[in-house]
């Protein structure tokens, strides 16, 4: 039993081996530098857009139209390729090899989506809006209209829960990679969800199915958009800084992808192992630590959702204003989106690169008949440029780099969402110092958590 489920844990994202060499040369990098380094942007970035003007602020996030809209295949084509893709991922998990470097539906689900199409949501806009695996059949439907109407009341609260759930899965159970078990639990998911959408229309996808949630919000970080029939390019986040404020469970939802996000990164250090007691030379897996990993996740959250709220009334009270906290809450949410986008690209970048070629591979030959659909046949998956500090060194700085341009964006988001919420710029600075001094201080822990010693 314990040989059939050592290799799913050791290929959980984020947990690949080949990490154990890369993390050896980043401790000989000068990363305390590269570090200060990164919280002086942030704090430079800070004093720079406390003193522009409010109109040169908010023409920042301005979006110049490039384009007319292209087309492309409508909703019901690629939806349909979308569950057709989900399709062969659970039958491959069921009936292929249950090696998860060799298997699709792992490769398919944690790699292709969680690491690669969330990436690229916020990068290129919203691809999985059309392309996800329950539009399909909502679109073969005589009648197109909802039986049943979620309460409005609900907002955004039932995928909060379910986000819950599924970062649950991701970091606390004991093998969420193995194929066969995993494509079980996708397809009752699948079937959830489908039962959803049947009964309350598309709505159940923005209010309640978690992933499709999570990638409509990271679609608004990209810098790509639709705008007036056309395609326009802006600063990332001008998406959000045109919304309306979101109500409080979708605001407590954005906030929650950093907290995730940032206990799977934190839940690998040598620091979380000394906390919860556990030798991470030698770690017995992640079934021994289960209570702690769902403990600290839920402790997480609470924190952030907590110090997040508690920087917004500080930044009320430094303004002297009586707008509710709630309103204000709302209001700067979709600030952290892009500290939540960006530690997510550097969090998953080297598992990206050793995982991104078995995925490579799985879409060479999708169905073990000799095909060369990617010219990649006889490619061997190699981790060499983690063994080498020159490589390394690029990747770690390329990770920094994430984890600081999104705290960049988000000090510039935040503060031109104060200028809506204050209506003066004065009363929108001094609001803003808490909430800065919070992402300054995120930015060194951001920073530290991808130089620190992990196991696991």
């Amino acid at each position: 039993m314990t040989r059939r489920w050592l290799l799913p844990l050791l290929l959980l994202p984020g947990r690949a081996s080949a990490h154990a060499s890369e993390q050896g040369f980043v401790l000989l990098l000068p990363t305390d530098l590269y570090i200060a380094g990164g919280v002086a942007s942030v704090i430079a970035t800070v004093i720079l857009i406390a003193l522009v003007p409010p109109g040169a602020a908010r023409a920042l996030f301005r979006p110049v139209r490039v384009a007319p809209r292209p087309a492309g295949p409508g909703a019901p084509v690629a939806g349909g390729i979308g569950l057709a893709v989900f399709l062969w991922m659970v039958a491959e998990g069921v009936t292929r090899s249950q090696d998860p470097t060799h298997n699709a539906m792992p490769l398919m689900l944690w790699s292709g989506f969680w690491i690669f199409l969330l990436t690229a949501q916020g990068l290129f806009g919203d691809i999985w809006r059309r392309a996800n695996p329950w539009v399909a059949l909502w679109w073969l439907r005589r009648r197109r209209h909802a039986r049943l109407h979620l309460p409005r009341r609900l907002g955004a609260w039932p995928a909060v829960a379910m986000l819950m759930v599924f970062a649950a899965f991701l970091l606390a159970d004991p093998a969420p990679a193995a194929p066969e078990r995993l494509a079980r639990i996708a397809a009752v998911y699948w079937a959830v969800n489908m039962a959803g959408v049947m009964a309350c229309g598309p709505r159940w996808l923005f209010r309640v199915e978690p992933l499709s949630v999570l990638a409509r919000a990271y679609a608004g970080m990209a810098p790509f958009g639709r705008r007036r029939g056309g395609i326009a390019i802006g600063l990332p986040g001008w998406r959000w800084i045109a919304a309306p404020r979101p109500a409080t469970g979708m605001a407590v939802f954005l906030i929650l992808a950093l907290g995730i996000g940032t206990f799977d990164g934190l839940n690998e250090t040598f620091w979380w192992f000394g906390l919860i007691g556990v030798n991470p030379l030698e770690f017995s897996g992640r079934s021994s630590v289960v209570g702690t990993s769902l403990a600290g996740l839920a402790a997480a959250c609470l924190l952030l959702v907590a110090a997040f709220a508690a920087t917004i009334k500080a930044g009320l009270i430094l303004a002297e204003s009586d707008l509710p906290l709630a309103l204000a809450f709302r209001a700067l949410a979709p600030s952290i989106l892009p500290i939540a986008l960006g530690y997510h690209v550097a969090h998953y970048l080297p598992t990206a690169l050793v995982d991104g070629q078995y995925l490579g591979l799985q879409l060479n030959d999708p169905f073990g008949q000799g095909w060369n659909l990617l010219g990649l046949a006889g490619h061997r998956v190699t981790t060499g440029f983690f063994n080498t500090r020159d490589t390394v060194q690029v990747i770690w700085l390329s990770q920094a780099a994430a984890v600081v341009l999104g705290h960049m964006i988000a000090v510039l988001m935040a503060h031109v969402r104060a200028l809506s919420l204050f209506g003066t710029h004065g009363k929108a600075a001094v609001s803003q110092i808490p909430l800065a001094l919070f992402m300054v201080i995120y930015t060194l822990f951001g920073l530290w958590l991808l130089a620190s010693p992990r196991g696991g």
